[in-house]
């Protein structure tokens, strides 16, 4: 406990002149200091976004590198976002970035690099499994519709027994950004990527299911006949804006870009077919034929006596010529000709690819044109069937019009309707975002400003006119009435004019001490003081 003679010692040093400096001016050094918290205050920076949506890993690694280059921080949205001053967010994220913050929550090969002594061979394939599970991973997250992912890695223990072998599979779960999505393409090149990174891994042992559950991997399903494929319905509407923006392109120079609207469907057949055919014609009497071989026999037999009767001289002998007068015997002749000409053979084969035009059904819609009247009003006109028909000409070059295909041309001519522009009532000039800003800003500056002046004209200024020495006492000097009489008065009336200047000395006491009590307060505190 503090003695009592303690407290009459802090008691009278506080009472000495010295003491009251002292305090004096450690309460100036504390409103001062007030002060400048406050205009610090009122300068506070500007903090902006710095990362979000970062993992509890992540979050401890960037405030510890915050800490270590002096860059002030503050948490948003409950702890999920970093913010910083606005003129050092481009500077702290590209030194974030050379140390490789944030990693998205994934561990990848570095996961190697801190091997301890001792560790089985199951530990190391697992690490490398989990290592190479991350890199996937933070390969797929750098595609810019996919927020996270995790990669799910099935690889099978090797054998020498070749019936029992089985090939590694993989599982990728995508999480995507709000209102994103993928396309077949995209898909497919998540799928080699996986594939292409593991050993013996194919596509169709890659599953790839988004955060709401939907397989989209089955995009890739051949077998599924049922299914729309999205590139040929992208490639047909690609064909029908095509069609369009060659007939307004064509006929813009001549209506105006606001006087035309167009629309064109397209009937495409992605059915592929393949015809052979072998045609065979009869050949004609032509002497053009050409032959492939020919073959002519010819024999002649006649009825002459033959040798005959018992073997002997006698039959062995030539027979007697025949006279002239005998009749002569017949003869048999016969010829045979066998002619084999080549046969005409035609061999066609057809193949039909994807996407071939069956139909073209195209819509043009032309306002009518605008003419100023004898009076310099603009009047609205139908068009004449000479630009009509001009228009429809260019139209049917535009879009490629075949007859024999079956395409249909349509192309009218009307008022437009012109709906009134909808003129959204802005805000009131309070309510905008730049006033309210701007509101801010200067509340603040003024807010600042009141209570520095406050804490200067209330506190800080009577606390350095205590500081400073009063002012000498002004003695009055008489009036000029009274100065003449004085100096004609004698000698002799000298000391009765004495308490007269005691009595003004009085009355301009009294006067100062009404009008500043704490000065004269002060004097007599000072004459006290000296006196002890």
């Amino acid at each position: 406990m503090v003695s009592e003679g303690q407290t009459n010692a802090f008691n009278l040093f506080l009472q000495s002149s010295f003491g009251k400096n002292l305090a004096l001016g450690a309460g100036i050094a504390l409103v001062m200091s007030i002060m400048g918290a406050v205009w610090m205050w009122g300068q506070k920076p500007d903090y902006r976004v710095l990362l979000s949506n970062y993992s509890d890993r992540d979050g401890g690694a960037i405030i510890d590198a915050l800490q270590q280059m002096n860059i002030p921080y503050q948490y948003a949205d409950g702890g999920g976002a970093i913010l910083v001053p606005a003129e050092r967010v481009h500077d702290a994220r590209l030194k974030l970035a050379t140390q490789g913050l944030p990693k998205g929550g994934t561990v990848g090969f570095e996961l190697m690099e801190n091997q301890k002594l001792g560790v089985s061979q199951f530990l190391e394939q697992i690490n490398f499994q989990r290592a190479l599970e991350g890199e996937l991973a933070r390969s797929i997250n750098s595609i810019a519709s996919i927020q996270t992912s995790r990669v799910h890695l099935a690889i099978p223990k090797p054998t020498v027994f070749v019936r029992e072998k089985q090939l590694p599979t993989a599982s990728v779960l995508l999480n995507l950004y709000q209102g994103r999505t993928l396309d077949k393409q995209q898909v497919n090149a998540i799928m080699h990527l996986v594939s292409s990174s593991v050993p013996e891994l194919t596509t169709k042992n890659v599953t790839i299911v988004d955060q709401n559950g939907a397989l989209l991997s089955a995009l890739d399903n051949p077998a599924d006949n049922n299914q729309l494929d999205p590139n040929q319905l992208k490639y047909v509407k690609e064909l029908q804006d095509g069609i369009v923006r060659r007939i307004e392109s064509i006929l813009t120079p001549m209506v105006g870009a606001a006087n035309i609207r167009a629309e064109a469907t397209a009937d495409v057949d992605f059915s592929r077919s393949e015809q052979a055919a072998e045609t065979y014609k009869p050949n004609g009497k032509s002497e053009n034929a050409s032959k492939r071989s020919e073959q002519s026999n010819e024999s002649s037999n006649s009825d002459t006596d033959k040798a005959g009767g018992i073997p002997g001289a006698s039959s062995n002998q030539a027979p007697a010529p025949a006279s002239s007068k005998a009749a002569t015997a017949p003869v048999n002749t016969q010829k045979e000709s066998t002619i084999n000409y080549e046969i005409d053979k035609t061999i066609r084969y057809d193949q039909h690819p994807m996407g071939n035009i069956k139909r073209l059904s195209v819509a043009v819609l032309v306002n009518n044109k605008t003419e100023i009247d004898e009076k310099g009003k603009s009047v609205q006109k139908p068009l004449t069937d000479a630009e009509k028909e001009q228009i429809t000409g260019l139209v049917r070059e535009a879009m490629g019009f075949s007859k024999d295909r079956g395409d249909s041309l349509n192309v009218v001519n009307t008022t437009f309707t012109i709906t009134p522009e909808e003129i959204l009532p802005e805000p009131p000039f309070w309510k905008q975002f730049a006033t309210l800003d701007m509101a801010k800003t200067a509340g603040q500056y003024l807010i600042s400003g009141l209570i520095i002046l406050y804490l200067y004209f209330a506190v800080l200024r009577p606390m350095l006119r205590r500081l400073s020495p009063p002012p000498p006492l002004v003695v009055p000097v008489p009036n000029k009435e009274q100065s003449d009489t004085d100096s004609t008065s004698t000698v002799s009336e000298t000391p009765s004019s004495t308490p007269t200047i005691q009595k003004d000395y009085l009355q301009s006491a009294k006067k100062m001490a009404t009008e500043d009590p704490q000065m004269v307060a002060n004097i007599v505190k000072n004459w006290v003081s000296e006196n002890e």
